[in-house]
């Protein structure tokens, strides 16, 4: 349905973006580092399974009814940045705690579901993925929407693999730090500015008009 050297192109494109420092990025990272392996790959997942929520809302032509409707986007990126705060606070909150002990006080679903709604409430997601897919669509090679949702199942699967990648890379960067006995505070303050950082990000982005 969808030719080779379109789907080489589009996983090339894809692969190019991911390289780019984004908030994805630092989400895993940063879990990775505080939750150790499990939880960069909780956080992975989580990711992936915002992205296929957003293939089918592509596909159905959902995005481009919300993305028409400005105040939509604005409500989408307030609600992402009040749930990054609230994450931040949490995370301030937690008594410290040696490693093994953090990593037990998280629940692995819980940090699939952060990574799953960070991502939905994102607008520039949504957006990326309305104006990203499509370019790679041919109407005259079958149903769009089929096109849409096999464009959006490859790009999860390269997704998962980086951010995966990644989450082990906070792993082993977690087990580094776990030599450091001040590594506690850094696992607990180093998620809250990263979450606070993210939730700034959103709110500095120019208001959808």
């Amino acid at each position: 349905m969808i030719e080779f050297a379109t789907l080489s192109v589009f996983a090339a494109a894809v692969m190019v973006l991911l390289l780019s420092p984004g908030p994805n990025m630092a989400f895993v990272m940063a879990h990775g580092v505080t939750y150790g392996l499990g939880g960069g790959a909780a956080a992975a997942l989580g990711i992936a399974a915002a992205d296929l929520v957003l293939t089918v809302l592509t596909a159905t032509g959902i995005t481009a009814v919300i993305a028409a409707w400005p105040p939509a986007l604005d409500l989408i990126r307030y609600a992402g940045a009040l749930y990054l705060l609230w994450m931040a606070w949490k995370a301030l909150r937690r008594p410290l705690l040696p490693l093994g002990a953090v990593t037990r006080q998280a629940s692995l679903r819980s940090v699939f579901f952060r990574a799953t709604l960070n991502s939905l409430l994102n607008p520039k997601a949504l957006l990326f993925f309305m104006v990203f897919l499509p370019q790679f669509v041919d109407p005259g090679k079958g149903n769009v929407a089929r096109q849409l949702i096999v464009l959006g199942c490859v790009l999860t699967a390269i997704s998962t693999v980086f951010h995966g990648l990644l989450g082990a890379a906070g792993g082993s960067a977690r087990r580094f730090l776990s030599r450091n006995p001040r590594a506690a505070v850094f696992q607990k303050y180093g998620l809250a500015v990263v979450l606070a950082l993210l939730a700034l990000r959103l709110l500095a982005m120019p208001r959808a008009s």
